[in-house]
């Protein structure tokens, strides 16, 4: 299955919509992975993400 990465919140998904955001604005043209377990770690919060989960680095 193809990995695709929301083009507004960076979250990694296996479809082309995003359960988050409800948009179908993903690509699988993106790079690096970075998994978040607690959002109030200072990577999470210089990268702005608000819950847990696989981002992706670069959109």
């Amino acid at each position: 299955m193809v990995r695709r990465a929301c083009r507004d919140c960076k979250r990694i998904v296996k479809s082309t919509t995003c359960p988050v955001c409800k948009t179908n604005n993903t690509t699988t043209n993106f790079q690096g992975t970075i998994v978040i377990f607690d959002v109030s770690s200072e990577v999470a919060k210089k990268l702005g993400i608000t819950a847990p989960g696989t981002y992706a680095i670069k959109v």
